[in-house]
């Protein structure tokens, strides 16, 4: 089931769940394969899809997923935010070896982004979408933990742009190759989200 959340005049966003999880599986590895020109066979492709998706499927529960889709309904940007229990295993501790209890410093409440993608090829804006997609993910974080803290891996020149646009990060460990990318585990406490948040805040409903 989906649930509208904003419309223009080019997309409109929706709160998806989790029978949109082979779809958002699906989206995410294409993008990643295209952006990064990965030359990968369909059975490595399906395989990555298979992996993505039983990852999302362990979280759905917890999940916030949201989908922009343009005005014929094909997806075009998606990202994923959750608070996380400190119990599932979250793929910075698979990839990484990283466990965000022991490795950030201070009390927080931990909430993992993930899943973010955008089709650079849609016509529309790549940069306002960025701003959108990644406001509506740090919204709850900021809104809903006094002692929120964003945990994510993140493709290396995404990390950029996310510095660039105001998001402070900080590394964790080395980058390592996940899913065609050169990936970085990063978090960000609430001073580093709260300038971009600021900014861009009003995209959450504009």
């Amino acid at each position: 089931m989906e649930q509208l959340i904003l419309k223009t005049d080019d997309y409109s966003v929706w709160k998806a769940d989790k029978s949109c999880l082979r779809e958002l599986s699906s989206f995410v590895v294409t993008e990643n394969e295209k952006h990064h020109h990965a030359s990968k066979t369909p059975q490595e492709t399906e395989g990555d899809i298979r992996k993505v998706y039983q990852e999302e499927a362990a979280y759905a529960g917890n999940s916030r997923i949201f989908l922009a889709k343009d005005n014929e309904g094909k997806i075009i940007g998606s990202i994923r935010v959750f608070k996380w229990d400190k119990d599932v295993k979250l793929p910075i501790e698979e990839i990484f070896g990283i466990n965000p209890s022991t490795a950030v410093p201070g009390k927080s409440d931990f909430w993992h982004v993930g899943r973010f993608a955008i089709d650079s090829f849609s016509g529309v804006s790549t940069v306002r979408l960025f701003k959108q997609m990644m406001a509506l993910a740090i919204r709850p974080i900021l809104e809903e933990s006094s002692e929120g803290c964003m945990i994510a891996e993140i493709d290396s020149k995404l990390l950029k742009v996310m510095n660039a646009l105001g998001i402070g990060t900080i590394q964790l460990g080395p980058s390592q190759d996940y899913l065609s990318s050169e990936t970085v585990p990063i978090y960000s406490p609430r001073n580093g989200l709260l300038p971009f948040f600021e900014h861009f805040g009003y995209l959450c409903t504009a």
